[in-house]
């Protein structure tokens, strides 16, 4: 009786371990697939990304620009214009 289970067990057992086996083999041989598409994806920039860099660049850029207006319109007010300063062009409140 004891003969019979253990060798129940043992089939039963081994089932799972050759799947396992096949899980891991699976895995070893997609691994380096995994590897080059994750290298080729960090390597490269799609155009989205390029699109939204280009962007937050033009963003930056307006933003610096509204800054400095703003800078050259309380300097043209407070009459501290520097030399290069046209405050002709600077709008009155």
């Amino acid at each position: 009786m004891k003969t019979c289970a253990a060798l129940a067990l043992a089939l039963l057992l081994s089932g799972c371990a050759i799947g396992t086996i096949a899980s891991t083999a699976v895995d070893v041989v997609t691994l380096p697939v995994k590897v080059v598409s994750k290298t080729v994806d960090l390597a490269t920039t799609s155009q989205a990304e390029a699109d939204q860099k280009r962007g937050r660049e033009l963003r930056k850029q307006d933003e610096q620009r509204a800054r400095e207006a703003r800078q050259l319109a309380d300097r043209c007010r407070a009459g501290r214009a520097l030399p290069t300063d046209d405050c002709g062009t600077v709008q009155r409140r």
